[in-house]
């Protein structure tokens, strides 16, 4: 599970950031990316990445301000040029359904593929999607617009089938050992019964990733961030600048750190930053915000964050710490 930022800016594009898009690599996990707003150009950052378009699967907008969703329509219509045939799916605030619409109807574009838009206009945190895999909840931020922040869960991963322990015992790799990996519980010609929570280790509990829009400090960025292995909070500007932040619904990037500090995320990156923050200037604001939480990273173009497995719980139902 990686990230990958094709645009960091806010508002409009500049010579040193595109505006906002980020990319949650899911190869290793379902050969797949999910994508987190689509501001114009995407499309020309992703010809620079090593990124598939034709594998995006999902597309998670925040808010509905052009640095958000301008790069859609050609987003989609390069997708279906570029060999990608399965299903697409855009969720979004209400509006995001009539922009996509009307954007392909008058420009007079087909796609090759299946696409499904999902709205909604919830008030509190939900449970967006849910899978055998995964979880994302999303929760209504503080912004000019409705603006939603995104919490990606994991779900937790079996253990690892203990094959020396099993190999102690005689019974050599085969159909035996398919059976415990599933959990099932397996007798032996002389009657002896080996219950497979033996023979498994402890679960490996899993990732958080936590990517949020455009927001005033508020209460649900803290509750999506919980715990989070990674959070993605907007940095627009520096805190001199917080009246000019509040003005705005934006933040700081010490009020992104607050938030980060708050929820005990483990990792915060900042993005969304202002074009007057440029080159060494931008730094400050990483500067500023290690003054409250240590890791801390400054999202550039094309930056890559791995996010690497928690370790397996101690016992089972106890979550790893982080």
């Amino acid at each position: 599970m990686e990230l990958y930022f094709l645009g960091t800016g806010a508002g409009m594009p500049s010579k040193e950031r595109n505006v906002t898009s980020v990319m949650l690599n899911l190869l290793a996990e379902r050969n797949v990316y999910w994508m987190f707003d689509c501001g114009e150009g995407t499309q020309h950052q992703i010809l620079r990445a090593p990124v598939k378009i034709s594998k995006l699967e999902k597309l998670f907008i925040t808010h509905l301000h052009g640095d958000h969703i301008y790069g859609l329509p050609g987003l989609m219509s390069s997708r279906s040029y570029q060999g990608g045939d399965t299903p697409f799916t855009i969720y979004g605030p209400v509006g995001i359904r009539e922009f996509v619409e009307t954007a392909l109807r008058i420009s007079d574009s087909h796609l090759g593929y299946q696409t499904k838009i999902v709205e909604f206009e919830e008030k509190a945190e939900f449970v967006l999607y849910e899978d055998e895999q995964f979880i994302v909840k999303a929760a209504p931020l503080v912004h000019r617009v409705d603006s939603y922040g995104y919490r990606i869960e994991e779900k937790p991963q079996k253990g690892k089938l203990d094959a020396a322990k099993l190999k102690e015992l005689g019974i050599a790799s085969g159909p035996l050992y398919g059976k415990i990996k599933k959990g099932e519980a397996v007798t032996l010609e002389d009657g002896t019964v080996l219950e497979a929570s033996r023979f498994i280790g402890p679960p490996v509990p899993g990732r958080i990733v936590t990517i949020l829009g455009d927001t005033q400090p508020c209460e649900h960025a803290v509750t999506l961030a919980r715990q989070a292995d990674v959070l993605v909070h907007e940095a627009t500007f520096a805190e001199d600048r917080k009246e000019l932040a509040m003005q705005y619904d934006h933040s700081t990037a010490m009020d992104a750190a607050r938030t980060a500090q708050e929820a005990g995320a483990k990792m915060l990156v900042l993005t969304h930053i202002s074009s007057r923050y440029q080159d060494a200037e931008a730094e400050r604001l990483r500067e500023e915000a290690r003054t409250v939480h240590d890791e801390t990273y400054l999202a550039h173009d094309h930056f890559r964050l791995d996010i690497p497995a928690r370790k397996p719980s101690v016992a089972a139902g106890e979550a790893a710490p982080l």
